[in-house]
């Protein structure tokens, strides 16, 4: 793949430096160190039996730091900790990744951390002075600089944007594109030796920005700075991210193919499949496989890849089997999604599951490797903020009990849960230890947050009634979607138009079929569909429009069930607007709020 300079930049947290993940430690310069892979979750050494020029020759080249001037032995970088993956390593030089080449296997060896392995690149200078360590690539982590023969932190006050650019532009990792406080990438061991950095962000060094001084500081390592910078692509080969999730270890699932970034379906998608996703961004194991766009859609790219089968140890994604390359069946609400075990969130994750959409349903933790229900002891609305706020869900609505979304079926995690309602996490509320509950599964928690609330009215029939229902089916509570009929003859014919952001918008006429208006009539207690309008068949909307290409099988409960570009995305004009004309009521819905008019918010039940 040749990209022109210009497209060898991208925006992204981080990006994998190799399959397997590589990194150097311990060296006086990023690009110097003891040898260290990624493997199984952690970080561990190379032997330095048959370590030679080849080997450092396939590290080098895989930290973008040139080409390999020593293969060092004996520990010259000090012993390592914890696992010794590799021994008796042959490369041929041209290998992409050190885990590419001949060895005895990950995890076997007859060494001790005295034999760790070494490199000196060619990409250093020797006035360096700053590092990145502790990250997931050579080009985010903590900060640290070196002075009087040893490495020192930098403490995140006044830490900021131009003092990452710096550092970045330092270490030829391109422009900053994070500054993170509070030890983000971990609390450094050594001294701290800058604080109250002012830079410029023209500076050449760190060390000619202003500061209070070397050595001068009145922090704690839980005010390591970090930085996280931009990398150049390489022109070997597609690459991956994580985008919109809480952190670089978490988010929808990008591949980037032909010079374009795209997204990945979720049909198959399964945790074998994230655990490639993981490993290829040094971001540990994968912790969970959401689909139907668990972070939110793609806008504007394609969708590369569908039916993906990983076995879980493939190198990157485009190892596995899948379709060829952009065929796919699929639309933005299915786009595949990654948690890493190396996900910086705050406390344990946190999902809803059972609900018909991702603000509303059982709320469910992860602890200890497994996600696990919460026991509605003393659940109220004031958990139920934290949850909703802690997913961007927007207010809490309600906060059900009684397993209203269904038992789960793994462990009981939190009981006796009691928030302010301003927490960040449910793990930073008062409660029981995890695990510790005197609870079964029909006592399941739940909530509904504003985002996930959608509800039915019908406005401008002959007697404008207007309605709000709550629907329970198959052992679960759940909402029908927000839609009404205007400029009709009736309360069952009209201009469709679904409530969105505070706002009703219309749906564009795009492959809209009587299948789509079946599952309108059908939400409305209508009836039969009889006929789909195109064309503005009752009168162009005013407002926004806020769906475009449904795809409904005509089985669906609502119509934000079906597929569709997503809300608000659509390339159409008002003389599109969609209506249908359903066969009449049939007794599904009976209102009982003629005093909620048109405009309304969604407050609770």
């Amino acid at each position: 793949m040749n990209l022109t300079p210009k497209c060898k930049w991208y925006l992204a947290f981080v990006i994998a430096v190799s399959a397997g993940g590589v990194r150097l430690v311990d060296g006086p310069y990023n690009c110097s160190g003891r040898v260290e892979v990624y493997y199984a979750g952690q970080w561990g050494t190379v032997c330095d039996d048959n370590w030679d020029l080849l080997d450092a020759k396939v590290v080098c080249r895989a930290l973008g730091c040139g080409a390999a001037q020593k293969a060092l032995d004996q520990a010259h970088f000090g012993g390592g900790k914890g696992e010794i993956w590799l021994d008796d390593v042959e490369c041929s030089g041209n290998e992409e990744s050190l885990l590419s080449c001949s060895s005895d296997g990950l995890g076997s060896h007859n060494c001790g951390h005295f034999e760790d392995a070494g490199v000196i690149c060619e990409d250093q200078s020797a006035g360096l002075t700053v590092r990145i360590v502790d990250g997931p690539n050579h080009c985010s982590g903590r900060v640290e600089v070196y002075h009087d023969g040893s490495w020192g932190t930098v403490c995140d006050d006044n830490w900021g944007f131009l003092d990452a650019q710096v550092v970045c532009r330092e270490l030829s990792c391109g422009p900053a594109t994070e500054a993170p406080h509070q030890a983000y990438f971990g609390e450094g061991s050594g001294s701290i030796l800058l604080d109250d950095v002012a830079c410029m962000g023209s500076e050449g060094s760190l060390l000619e920005c202003n500061s209070g001084g070397i050595g001068n500081h009145n922090c704690g390592h839980d005010e390591d700075a970090s930085v996280t910078c931009m990398m150049v692509v390489p022109d070997d080969g597609p690459l991956i991210r994580l985008v919109d999730g809480p952190d670089q270890c978490s988010g929808r699932v990008e591949v980037y193919y032909a010079g374009q970034w795209g997204t990945v379906c979720d049909d198959d998608w399964d945790v074998s499949d994230a655990d490639v996703v993981c490993r290829q961004l040094s971001c540990g194991w994968a912790m969970d496989a959401p689909g139907q766009a668990w972070f939110g859609m793609g806008v504007g790219i394609p969708i590369l890849l569908d039916n993906i089968a990983c076995v879980g140890t493939e190198g990157t994604l485009f190892d596995c089997p899948s379709e060829v390359i952009g065929q796919h069946n699929c639309m933005h609400p299915e786009d595949a999604s990654v948690v890493c075990s190396g996900s910086h969130q705050t406390g344990p994750s946190i999902r809803l599951a059972g609900g018909s959409n991702n603000c509303s349903g059982r709320v469910e933790v992860f602890h200890s490797g497994q996600w696990g229900t919460v026991c509605d002891d003393d659940w109220d609305l004031k958990d139920a903020q934290v949850v909703c706020q802690a997913l961007s869900c927007g207010m809490a609505q309600e906060a059900p009990g009684r397993s209203c979304f269904g038992q789960g079926s793994g462990p009981i995690t939190l009981d006796d849960v009691s928030c302010e309602g301003t927490e960040k996490s449910l793990q930073d509320c008062i409660g029981s230890e995890p695990g510790v509950h005197n609870c079964d599964h029909n006592e399941d928690a739940g909530v509904i947050c504003a985002d996930g609330i959608f509800e039915v009215r019908i406005v401008n029939g002959p007697n404008n009634y207007s309605a709000r229902v709550k629907v329970f089916h198959s052992g679960k509570c759940d909402s029908a979607s927000r839609v009404r009929l205007v400029n009709g003859t009736n309360n069952c014919s009209g201009r469709v138009e679904v409530f969105h952001f505070g706002q009703w918008g219309t749906v564009c006429d795009d492959w809209w079929d009587l299948r789509d208006a079946q599952v309108v009539c059908r939400e409305l207690g209508c009836g039969e569909a009889q006929e789909a309008f195109r064309s503005a068949e009752f009168g162009e909307g005013s407002d926004s429009i806020s769906l475009d290409d449904l795809a409904c099988s005509g089985s669906e409960d609502s119509l934000l069930q079906c597929p569709h570009s997503g809300l608000g995305n659509h390339n159409c004009v008002h003389y599109e607007d969609a209506g249908v004309t359903c066969a009449g009521p049939s007794g599904g819905i009976q209102p009982f709020n003629s005093s909620w008019t048109q405009g309304s918010g969604s407050g609770g039940f």
